[in-house]
Formats: C-alpha cells, sequence, structure tokens
C-alpha cells in the first residue's frame, strides 16, 4: 500500500507539531500549515489523502476553505476532518457544505487516528 498523505492545517504551533508527530509515527506522509493564504494551491500540488483542518485560521475562517475545497472537482473527493475549540458537531456547516467528519479540541489521539483510518477507508470505497 502506497503511503497516504494527510495535509494538516492548524494555527497553533504546538498542536500542529503535535499532529505531525503523531502521523509521522504512524508512516504518514505529512503536510503542515498554519494559515490559509495559498491553502488551496498547496491542495492541489501535495493531493493528500485526508485535511485536517481547524475551523479558525488567523487569515480566513476554514470553513470558506472546505466549501472551496468541496466545491472544486479536483478537490472535493478529499476527505477533510474539522476540529475546534469553539465549534461542535453541530455547527460545522457552510451553506449546506460540511465536512467529512468533526473532532472538538482538546481531542485524544486514538480518536483522531480512529477517524483518520475511518475517512481513508471511506475514500477507497
Amino acid at each position: 500500500m502506497a503511503i497516504k498523505k494527510i495535509l494538516v492545517i492548524e494555527d497553533n504551533h504546538a498542536i500542529l507539531d503535535v499532529i505531525t508527530l503523531i502521523l509521522e509515527s504512524e508512516a504518514f506522509d505529512v503536510a503542515g500549515l498554519n494559515k490559509g493564504a495559498d491553502f488551496i494551491n498547496h491542495v492541489q500540488e501535495f493531493q493528500p489523502d485526508v485535511i485536517i483542518m481547524d475551523i479558525m485560521l488567523p487569515d480566513i475562517d476554514g470553513r470558506i476553505l472546505l466549501k472551496e475545497i468541496k466545491e472544486k472537482s479536483t478537490t472535493k473527493h478529499i476527505p477533510v476532518l474539522m476540529i475546534s475549540a469553539r465549534y461542535n458537531s453541530s455547527n460545522y456547516m457552510l451553506d449546506d457544505v460540511s465536512a467529512d467528519d468533526f473532532m472538538a479540541k482538546p481531542f485524544n489521539i486514538d480518536e483522531l487516528m480512529d477517524k483518520i483510518y475511518a475517512l481513508l477507508k471511506k475514500s477507497l470505497n
């Protein structure tokens, strides 16, 4: 099986570092960003198998990026796991566009990994 790619966009450097370290220890190829600038271009270049995205970013609302991803034919198939300290599972949608899954911060590492593997499995079907 090919190495799976995960793109993480998280403005908190400590959280980004922890997620990256955990995913790399599970043999994923990980790219991390801490702001939304050029995010869509990065998605198209890196071609991740899963995106983990914070909703509250310093330069753009993550829900706007989610909408862009889900509207582009070249990226709409990529599963997106939204994470946020402010939102809960009932309010992470924007104009009928929703993430494939959601986690509230702080989150459990085992739950994070379970969700990632579930999204990878779902994307293969």
